[in-house]
């Protein structure tokens, strides 16, 4: 479901007119050396047609504050550009740029680097020195970035690095879930699973801070799309699981079996006409309100997920609104992301891990394998035995982030993981993964639940922290990190130390 459209992050060079024409057209043949480096690099976040292409744009050096004004408010109003990459490639005085700062809009990476990697012992003069010094422009214009009170990521080191190229990589895929974010909108199939707490939220916040608009809808809206899907589309569906996927003997030869996956195709079909008529990227549903519906949607969400919908379980709208997000800022990448659950634990001394599943909902693109759609007996919400793919996940590091609403703020919390191999399940038919989290699973899971974790999770074998705490950054949102360096009691000490910024913020 992504589209096939060009979004840029604007190149923006600053100076002044002190240095003189001819060095100012230095300045502009160095800058966009520099951003065409980046955009080849940018450029690659796009693998196909189908996804977004990222470019990085070349604009004007700027030299005055009406200058740079207008090119603020111009990113500002143009919705391709998804942020800025700013660079003092001479000195800028800062005063300059307060009108402009005080109008952005867009994201920002500021660009520490300089045109030359090395200082020519032998030649450097004045006129190289009055050239090159982004060393005394870039601290000017972090300056007044600080006083202003701007977030910013900052990249240094010399642009053609491949750790500097990466850096800005990794924010511009950040750039580009916070694009999508700002006009998310998602559909919600019933209310929340009756009295949980963490999969509730403030959805006026969500608007305001991060841009979502979230949508409840009766159960019987979505059921009426399915019971008005044709039986030649019915058909060509089921034609396409049977070479997608491995049919069990069961489906083949059972005719009851046969008329469920039918249904499961009407489910499928309906859902994606709701959502596409809507703009609808992300959605919930809730096995506690199925009014009209004969099953579970699992097959149907298993395959939108795959297509690059956000799924929560339970009415979760944060987590479907965040793993549509995740989705968006992996595209490209090898690899998946998907709505995941922490089910139950291995305690074994010898290596504790935890088992995450759903009842049906794991996207295939995390899967190891090629799955397998089975039909089986469902032991909760009293409807039909529904179809769904089993598969185990694939091994290797992943990472889990979840999204809470705190009351006075939203946290972005995230943990670092390794998928490990999954022993056959012969009773539990549904998609699974296994992972050890990191540092080990007595620290993870204290941490965890120290911050209010949430049991829902979008689990992302493609993303890493930093595109989720850039995306964290960008919103205004906390960002919490358990990794291999977290201990608990330093993990407290931080989230005593982030209740007393937020609400020192609060206060004003």
């Amino acid at each position: 479901m992504q589209k096939n459209e060009s979004k840029k992050l604007w190149f923006l060079t600053g100076s002044q007119h002190l240095y003189g024409s001819e060095t100012l057209g230095k300045v502009a043949a160095n800058s966009r050396e520099i951003a065409a480096a980046l955009d080849a690099t940018a450029s690659r976040i796009s693998e196909n047609e189908k996804h977004v292409q990222v470019r990085v744009v070349f604009k004007p050096v700027l030299t005055t504050p009406g200058d740079i004004l207008a090119v603020c408010r111009e990113a500002g109003n143009d919705p391709s550009c998804i942020g800025i990459i700013c660079w003092m490639h001479t000195f800028s005085p800062a005063q300059m740029w307060i009108g402009g700062l005080r109008e952005l809009k867009k994201p920002m990476l500021h660009l520490h680097t300089q045109h030359n990697r090395d200082i020519p012992w032998d030649a450097i003069d004045m006129d190289f020195m009055n050239l090159n010094q982004s060393a005394h422009g870039d601290r000017e214009f972090g300056f007044i970035c600080s006083r202003m009170g701007i977030d910013r990521h900052v990249v240094t080191g010399h642009w053609q690095d491949p750790e500097v190229l990466a850096g800005v990589t990794h924010w511009a895929r950040a750039a580009l879930g916070r694009d999508e974010s700002l006009s998310l909108r998602v559909a919600r199939f019933g209310d929340n699973m009756r009295d949980v707490a963490v999969t509730e939220g403030d959805k006026v916040e969500a608007g305001l801070q991060m841009g979502w608009t979230v949508r409840g809808y009766g159960v019987g809206d979505f059921a009426a799309r399915v019971n008005g899907v044709p039986g030649s589309d019915v058909q060509t569906l089921i034609k396409e699981y049977r070479e997608l996927y491995s049919l069990s003997g069961k489906i083949m030869q059972d005719k009851s079996a046969l008329l469920r996956l039918e249904e499961a195709a009407k489910i499928e079909l309906g859902l994606l006409e709701f959502l596409e008529e809507g703009g609808y990227r992300a959605f919930t549903t809730t096995f506690e309100d199925l009014h009209g519906l004969s099953q579970l949607p699992g097959l149907a969400v298993q395959r939108l997920m795959e297509k690059g919908y956000g799924f929560g379980a339970e009415g979760d709208w944060k987590t479907a609104a965040l793993v549509r997000c995740m989705k968006v800022m992996g595209q490209g990448m090898e690899g998946g992301t998907s709505f995941m659950e922490d089910y139950t634990y291995h305690l074994d001394p010898s290596g504790m891990k935890v088992l995450g599943a759903h009842m049906l909902e794991v996207c295939p693109s995390i899967s190891a394998a090629k799955p397998k759609l089975e039909l089986h007996p469902l032991s909760i919400g009293g409807k039909d035995d529904p179809p769904r793919l089993v598969f185990p996940v694939a091994t290797g590091k992943a990472l889990n982030a979840t999204l809470l609403d705190m009351g006075n703020r939203f946290r972005l919390l995230v943990n670092t993981v390794t998928s490990v191999e999954s022993p056959e399940l012969p009773r539990l038919p549904v998609a699974r993964a296994l992972w050890v989290p990191d540092p080990d699973l007595k620290v993870a899971a204290t941490a965890w639940i120290l911050a209010g974790g949430a049991h829902h999770t979008g689990f992302s074998m493609v993303l890493e922290p930093l595109h989720l705490e850039h995306f964290a950054l960008m919103s205004g949102i906390e960002y919490l990190l358990i990794d291999k360096e977290t201990s608990v009691r330093e993990f407290k000490k931080e989230l005593r130390w982030n209740d007393m910024y937020y609400g020192l913020k609060a206060k004003g």
